[in-house]
């Protein structure tokens, strides 16, 4: 029994960036490709996202130019290779405020939206600090904290404070505080819909970038190694690997970085005519898979 399809899709990459961007500490050892993607989530009548990329125009044209992004797609087109338009989604999770996480969301105009309530304070704090604390805002679009706000305005915000259960059925919110940002928060599909589910899925935003960050590359003597940005606290980022990972068992495979070229080695995948991937991660039950 699987309630819900599970899609990593991407929408551009950086070609080229540092890996100790990726795994911290990891200098000197060159670059990777760092696909940018959200993730579709469908099933039970629902039609689900967790992140929305981000608008290649405006500020946002500027983070694309600035972090080297290329192959930008816009929603419509990533998802039509899937049989979607953006007006079909009806939830979108967002982990956290970096552009290329929620800088999208005028491209979904009947969803709802799921943001970590202090989250979203912290970025207004944050932008209210003097010029000098610009490092903080290096990878957010005050536009995008705005465009938030403006969704409270037409009652499509949900301010979420802490853990939600069951959001969707079998799908829940955990809060990841002073970790990658000031309130990250990770999706759970519990996809047998079983309160003490044996097919969990863990979708982590940038909590994780790579499987690297699970294992620290070695699989026989596995550690946890955190994302090379953190706003917050690599204790408190190495912490909630630990605790994702206790909603699976333990099995890495189902902790998803979606910056994660090798997804391809481990999931069903196919390129677009885009040169986009699209990775499937879970089938529900009666789907036809949309890569083979």
């Amino acid at each position: 029994m699987a309630d819900y399809s599970i899609y990593v899709l991407e929408y551009s990459a950086v070609p080229l960036f540092p890996k100790s961007g990726v795994v911290y500490g990891a200098h000197n050892q060159g670059t990777l490709k760092l696909p940018f993607c959200y993730v579709l989530i469908k099933g039970r009548g629902r039609v689900a996202m967790v992140d929305v990329g981000h608008n290649n125009a405006d500020y946002g044209k500027v983070l694309t130019e600035r972090f080297g992004v290329e192959n930008w797609h816009s929603a419509e087109v990533v998802l039509g290779e899937v049989g979607l338009k953006p007006e079909d989604v009806t939830d979108i999770f967002i982990t956290h405020a970096h552009f290329d996480h929620m800088g999208g969301t005028d491209f979904f105009p009947n969803a709802t939206f799921y943001l970590q309530e202090k989250e979203l304070a912290a970025w207004v704090t944050i932008m209210a600090l003097p010029r000098t604390f610009r490092w903080l805002m290096a990878a957010t679009d005050p536009g995008d904290i705005m465009r938030a706000v403006d969704l409270a305005r037409q009652g499509r915000l949900v301010c979420v404070n802490g853990a939600r259960e069951d959001v969707l059925p079998g799908i829940d919110l955990h809060p990841a505080y002073e970790t990658h940002t000031a309130a990250c928060q990770y999706v759970v599909v519990r996809n047998d819909g079983q309160r003490d589910s044996a097919d969990s899925w863990i979708l982590a935003g940038d909590l994780v970038y790579q499987f690297d960050n699970l294992t620290g590359g070695d699989k026989d003597d596995p550690y946890y190694v955190p994302v090379g940005l953190a706003t917050g606290s690599q204790h408190n980022l190495v912490k909630t690997t630990h605790e994702m990972l206790g909603h699976v068992g333990g099995e890495t495979r189902r902790v998803i970085p979606i910056h994660e070229e090798r997804l391809k080695d481990n999931f069903p995948s196919r390129i677009t005519r885009n040169n986009l991937r699209i990775t499937e991660i879970a089938l529900g039950d009666g789907e036809s898979s949309l890569v083979r």
